[in-house]
Parts: structure tokens; sequence; C-alpha cells
């Protein structure tokens, strides 16, 4: 195995770059190549097919079954152009996922032959086995009817020979399955909300949109390195691995020159996903060695959250073509950065005003405000549920250090905004707020020119933070669905929005002006929200102790953290809004629970097969030596010449046998610690269970493992070592 690991790295050294081969036309050309597009519709529709279709799609109109044929039609007729024999409803299961299965356009033809055809029944609705998805006990293997049906509002793709069409997850009683289904009522919930309050300040506005520009980090290593970890291979991070002399302390990475092979795959990643309409527009090194940032244009929080999923996807495609893994677990090497996937979260109308960017009157900056301060209030009011939308055995990893946000949610909004609330708060009824864009800054450089210093600065502590004309929601996880923060996040301030206009139109009817009204309703919000506003230090322990102070909820332990889902205020809020039921909710949380015993438990497994299998007996074997080197000492010197001579082996061999005995004996105790849970029926407390009793002992046994490496003769490690996995590119 030592020589299987040294050979992988020599093979890794002198890798070349993949001579990836660039189109013909440029990206505005061949992009969305593969997609079914609106221009694509018009094309293959007949037009009064096609202007059911975009009402649909633009208005949210209710889908007419009788023009499922022909849009089928037109889907086939296109997809067989580009050479596609299969179909596949594509949906997105609790699984953290993306599922699929492919069927092919055949059907006999009655004359012992075969057709090729896709029906509108088809195209619009298919069943699967929801019992064999996570499901919290909604289904069983007796009861497993599960439906998915057509989304119209994101565009069906092609994958190699493969019609994909995006699709929510039903049971057969109704409940949704999947994150599609709750995130298309969050969208539509936010989209009413907003619109009433939007239209105290322009009646003409037809319609919310909720945009989200999500930020994909994430490692690659070597597949040679990564098939001889166990532990990268069977849990996406490494559960063992003294940090390199070397990592990110020079801070040399970040925004650095792109390796040759790495730009060989970001070029390839960039060009199908082009291909596939993800607006792919950012790409970088990130901080941490072999870690890097891809990020597309902001769109349709739907279609956004359906391109990522899709992105993620063609990433472990493509990184395979290239010789690499990719790694999107939030902490695959300890010590260094882990990788998030921020969220950056706005409202804007269907005509494109942002309204979470200030404006150029009084009365704009009032509607600014107002929206802004609202989503403040829905995040107060919801801290711990946006915090459990994120919390996972993996994420937790990631929080709370080398620039990741704490688990402790709270809203940073720069010395502008924060000054201009404050006045607000402060000021009488007919103050408005004048808010101006951004400002000038002259440098003392000639040839510099003058730059637009932005209203906010950055703090990277923040995990919700304002940053000029959008939230940005840095929590979330690189392995994440989107759709999880962003059906907290749209729901929380739908609810609040709908509660705001409540308020307001009660002043009104009292008499009061309506732009009074709503400055004494977003001055009371300014006010009730405030402890949700910290600019500070966010890793400092005495914010820890503020914000425990100010109501904010500070727990760290993850199964108790998804709590929040059930509490009485989160399904109110969900209900209210139609979103998801009570139902819904505990079984998701049976899901979480669920999901986050296994991953521990995954994890036991693993370390203690590489400890017994690999970091014991190899230590054994380097102490056996040294024992040897010892007596033979004896039988050359003297024996007080090899007692001094021999002295520094003898500390060695001792505090080998320190650490083999700490690891043997702490992963028995494991074993039993995960029997012991594994007997408990309730998966909420299950999961306690192994957060409380298994998850510590594996960085108990890690800091054992890790000072055996540094003791062990390195031609006699078998694993990969984190400055290989790290630096060999």
């Amino acid at each position: 195995m030592s020589k299987l690991r040294f050979r992988v790295v020599e093979k890794a050294f002198h890798k070349k770059p993949v001579e990836v081969a660039s189109p013909a036309t440029r990206p505005s050309e061949y992009f969305a190549k593969y997609v079914f597009n609106r221009e694509k519709m018009f094309k293959y529709l007949p037009s009064n097919v096609y202007a059911k279709l975009i009402d649909v799609i633009d208005n949210g109109a209710t889908l007419d079954r009788s023009i499922a044929n022909a849009v089928a039609d037109g889907m086939k007729k296109w997809a067989i152009e580009l050479g596609v024999t299969h179909y596949t409803h594509w949906f997105q299961p609790l699984t953290e996922g993306t599922a699929e299965k492919h069927d092919a356009f055949v059907e006999h033809d009655g004359k012992g032959g075969m057709l090729e055809e896709f029906s509108g029944k088809l195209l619009v609705q298919q069943e699967s086995d929801g019992s064999s998805f996570p499901n919290g006990g909604i289904r069983n293997t007796f009861e497993a009817r599960g439906y998915s049906a057509w989304d119209p509002s994101s565009p069906v793709f092609v994958v190699d020979d493969t019609l994909c069409i995006p699709t929510v997850f039903i049971a057969y009683t109704g409940e949704s399955l999947d994150y599609k289904a709750p995130l298309l009522k969050a969208l539509r919930a936010v989209n009413k909300a907003a619109l009433d309050v939007m239209h105290y300040f322009d009646p003409s506005v037809k319609k919310i949109i909720s945009y989200l520009g999500w930020e994909q980090e994430y490692f690659l290593v070597d597949e040679g390195l990564y098939a001889a970890r166990p532990d990268l291979l069977l849990t996406g991070r490494t559960l063992m691995g003294h940090e390199a002399s070397k990592n990110q302390q020079l801070e040399d990475h970040y925004f650095g020159a792109i390796p040759t092979r790495v730009a060989a795959f970001m070029k390839d990643l960039e060009i199908q996903s082009l291909e596939l309409g993800i607006p792919v527009k950012t790409r970088h090194n990130e901080v941490a060695p072999n870690q890097f940032e891809l990020a597309p244009i902001y769109e349709e929080c739907n279609l956004a959250v359906d391109h990522n999923m899709l992105v993620m996807s063609l990433m472990r495609k493509v990184a395979r073509n290239h010789g690499f893994r990719v790694l999107l677990h939030e902490k695959p090497f300890k010590g260094v950065n882990g990788s998030g996937k921020h969220n950056n979260w706005s409202l804007g109308t269907s005509t494109g005003t942002l309204l979470m960017a200030p404006g150029k009157t009084s009365e704009e900056n009032l509607r600014f405000i107002t929206f802004v301060v609202n989503t403040l209030m829905a995040v107060y009011r919801h801290n711990g549920l946006l915090k459990a939308s994120i919390m996972s055995a993996t994420n937790t990893h990631r929080l709370g250090g080398h620039e990741a946000p704490p688990a402790i949610i709270s809203s940073f909004l720069g010395t502008q905004l924060s000054k201009v609330l404050d006045h607000l708060e402060e000021s009488t009824n007919d103050d408005l707020v004048s808010l101006g864009g951004k400002q000038g800054m002259k440098l003392d450089i000639p040839q510099i020119p003058e730059l637009l210093i932005d209203n906010t600065d950055r703090n990277r502590t923040s995990p919700f933070a304002f940053t000029g004309n959008r939230f940005e929601f840095r929590a979330p996880g690189s392995e994440a669905n989107c759709a999880s923060a962003m059906i907290a996040l749209n729901t929380a301030v739908a609810e609040q929005l709908i509660e705001f206009k409540k308020e307001v139109d009660e002043l009104i009817e009292q008499g009061e002006p309506k732009i009074s009204a709503i400055i004494q309703v977003v001055r009371k919000c300014i006010k009730e929200c405030k402890p949700i506003r910290f600019d500070g230090n966010g890793y400092s322990d005495e914010w820890k102790v503020e914000a425990a102070r100010r109501g904010l909820d500070c727990e760290t332990s993850c199964p108790v953290i998804f709590d929040n889902y059930l509490k009485p205020e989160s399904i109110r809020m969900f209900e209210s809004t139609g979103v998801m039921t009570r139902k819904e909710l505990e079984a998701r949380n049976e899901v979480k629970w669920d999901m986050y015993t296994k991953k521990i438990q995954i994890e036991a497994r693993v370390l203690g097969d590489l400890v017994m299998n690999h970091v014991v007996p190899v230590a054994i074997e380097y102490q056996t030596k040294l024992i040897d080197n010892v007596y033979k000492m004896k039988s050359l010197f003297s024996e007080e010449e090899a007692q001094t001579l021999s002295a520094e082996n003898l500390a060695i061999i001792k505090e080998i046998s320190e650490h083999t005995s700490f690891i043997k004996k702490h992963v028995d105790e494991m074993v039993e610690a995960r029997k012991v849970a594994n007997r408990i029926t309730s998966e909420r407390e299950k999961a306690i269970a192994y957060h409380d009793t298994v998850a510590p002992m594996l960085e108990q046994i890690r800091y054992h493992i890790d000072k055996l490496e540094l003791i062990v003769d390195d031609q006699m490690w078998t694993l990969p070592k984190y400055r290989e996995l790290l630096f060999v590119r």
C-alpha cells in the first residue's frame, strides 16, 4: 500500500492537461444549445400552444393538459434532431442530489416493429417508488407510490442522449418528497406578499421575482490520490491527516494563476455549462490550496437552484475526464478553509427594478428601506430556522472558522445603511431618507482611475450580509441544495411582508396618510429587529455571549438545531403561507435526523477500518524496527553507551505505544457507543446520541493518528498526506 501511495503521487505529478477543443462559435451563439428555451419553443410549437405555455411560465397560469401532446411532440422533434434516444423526469429528492430514470422513445407499432413516441402524458406526469427515497415515514414499502410532475417554469434540457425534464416529486397522498415543490410554493408566496407591498409604491407592477446568484466552491484532487484515500472515497473528507508545513498561510493561492490541468477542467466545464444554458461568469483560485470557485450571473431562484444541481453533476463528470475528483464536502481538509455556497438573494420586479437597491428619489429609497427592513425582521424572527435550513453533519465542520460564518445568524449592513436605519428610527414621520449610490475615491497614483466605493464594506464573518443591492447568505454549504435555504428565507420574508401590510393597512384605515403609515411600521420593525444587526467579529467569544443576551439562537448541536423546523412559529409560518404542512415538516426532520446519524455512522466505520488495517499495523511495524535497532545497539556498545544512544528511539517506542493504545481503546469504545445509539428508536434521540457520544471520538482518535503520521517513517506510511493531496496538481 505504501508503494501505491508513491506510485500515484509520481503518476499525478507527470500528468498533462487534457486538450479541450474550443467551439467554432462564440459563447453567445452556443449558449443554451441543449435547452428547450423560448427560442426553441417558438420554433417547434404551434403558435397557440406556445402562447399558452408562455402564459404558464410567466404568469403562473394553470397548465392546460390539452396542450401537453403538442408540447411533447415539439420537444421530441427537437431532441431527436440532437440524437436523443431517451427521456427522464429529473427531480431533487431529499438526498441533496438529483434522481433520474431513463426511458427510451420506444413503443410497439402493432406490426412487429417499433416506433419512437413521446406523449403529453409521459411529459406531464410519471410514477415512481416513493418509499425508496428519503420520506420520513410518509411512504412505506407496502404503500410506495409517488409521482413526478413537470415544472414548466424550468426549461427541459438534453444531457448526452437523454431529454431531461425538471419535475417536482410528491407522494401518492400529496405531500412533497423533494425540494422543488416547496420551493415553488415559497416563491409563489413571496411573489404575492411582496407584490401587495410593492403596490404602495408602484401599482403598475405585475410580478415580483426572487433572484439567486450562487457561488460554488470546491476542491480538486488527483484521481489516483483520491482512490488511495478510502476516507475521501467513502465520506468525502479526510478523517485523518496532519496539516502540511505549508498550507494557506502565505495567502498565495487566492486569485493566483490557475494551474494548467485545472484551467483545462474549468474550460471544459464552462463550455458544457454554457451549452446547457447555465450563465457561468467567474472562475478563480480560492484561499486553500487546490480549492476553486465557479459562479454564474444571478437568475430567477427556481432556475438558479436547478442550474446549481446540474452544474454539481457536471463537475463530477468533467473532473473524471481530466483525471480529477471534485470534492464538494464542506470541510474535506482540516486546518484550511472549507467550501461554502454563498447564496446572493434579492427581490425584483418583472420590469427590472431591484427592490434591495437604493433609488434616486425619497419614495424609491423608502421602498428600498421597506423591503430591507422586512427582510431583517424575517431573519430576526426565524434566525433559528434559517440556521436549521443550512445545517448538516458536513457543514458543521465548516462553520465558525477559516472565513466561514459562525453558527449564529446575524446580519451585517455596513456603516451607511446602519446610519440610515438609525436615523429613520429616531426621525419624524415627515423625514424621508436620501441614500446615495457609490461614492468616488481618488487614489494618489496618476495612472489609476477614480474608484467607485460601494455603500457597504465586507464582513466575512457575517452569515447574512447586505452587499449593496442584495443580501448574501454565506452560511449554506458547498454540497447542499440551495433550495433548502431559499425555501426558509422566501417563506419567512413572505410571512413578514403579509404582517407588514396588515399593520400598514390598519393605520391607513384609521386615517393615517400612506407614507406616514409605512414609516411608522418600518420604524417599529427597525427597533424590533435590532438584535439581528451585528457589524463586528462573529468569531469572538464576546459575540457568543452578546448573541445569547439578544435572544438569538446559539445552539451548536446539529440534531437539536433541526428542532427549529417544528417550533410553533415555524409550523405556523409554513402552513399560513401554503408552503408545507406540519406532516411534511415532521417527515423532513425525520429525514434530517436519519441522514445525520448515517453520515456519522459511516465516518466512524471508515475510521475504525483505517485505524486497524492501515495506521496501527504500520505504526507497530515501524516500532518493531526501532526495537530491533535498540537490541542491536546493545550488542555493539556498552550498556551505558547503548542506553545513551538509544534514548531517543526508546522515547519514540514508548510514544508509539501510548498513541496506538489510546487509538485501539477508543475505537472499541466508539463501536460500543454506536451499538448503544443504534438501539434508540427515536430518530431525533439517536441523532443526538451520535452527536454527543460518537462524533467527539472521531476527533479524539484523529489527534493520535495525526501524531503517529509525524513519527512513522514516511516511506512506510500508506495513505497520501496533505502535502500530496493539496499540492500535487
